[in-house]
């Protein structure tokens, strides 16, 4: 399940990266009921974009920000109460170690799902069934 974290330079320091990208991390497979899945765990994979000064925008505008993504099966972030907290505490990990150099509003959090079936772990197409099979063994 990936996870894409994309912020303008300087917004969060260079130290704080790793960080911010294990609790994203946690935080989600928290929401999920899937903290120390020994399938799940290992899929969870990320990607840091650090774009140049005048090169992020909101409303048209250059504006520094950040953006949290997730590529996840359908059947991820399906409920309405695990939107509502990841989103928060997603933004809330975001803007923590941003240390007050970027604000909430500045903040984007997004779902991407998967067409059922093109799920690719390990070179295997996977369904949905065949993907709560394999977490509901972990």
């Amino acid at each position: 399940m990936p996870l894409t974290l994309t912020f303008t330079t300087g917004v969060l320091p260079n130290e704080a990266v790793n960080q911010v990208i294990e609790k994203l991390t946690d935080s989600m497979l928290k929401w999920h009921g899937l903290t120390g899945n020994k399938v799940m765990t290992p899929v969870v994979t990320g990607q840091v974009h650090i774009l140049p000064n005048g090169a992020t925008f909101t409303g048209g505008k250059e504006l520094p920000a950040a953006w949290v993504e997730w590529k996840v099966p359908s059947f991820a972030f399906a409920t309405r109460e695990i939107q509502i907290g990841y989103i928060e505490e997603a933004t809330n990990i975001v803007f923590e170690a941003a240390d007050g150099k970027l604000p909430k509003d500045q903040i984007w959090v997004n779902v991407v799902h998967a067409v059922d079936g093109a799920w690719g772990i390990a070179g295997k197409a996977m369904t949905n069934d065949e993907l709560k099979t394999a977490i509901s063994q972990g």
